[in-house]
């Protein structure tokens, strides 16, 4: 069994997402459910600092 890269849980015993950036498709981080991604996203502070698009003006 794979952990989940947030919180060490055996990602197959829930409804595991994995996560790839590999040009061969590998997975590089798996989570157990939406909420343990969503959470290591929040303490990783990965969405600080990106946009797709953004101007003042908008």
């Amino acid at each position: 069994m794979t952990d989940c890269t947030y919180c060490g849980c055996p990602v197959e015993a829930h409804d595991p997402i994995f996560v790839s950036e590999t040009p061969d498709g590998e997975p590089t981080a798996q989570f157990c459910n939406y909420g343990c991604l969503s959470a290591h996203i929040d303490a990783a502070d990965l969405t600080t600092g990106t946009a797709c698009e953004w101007s003042p003006s908008q």
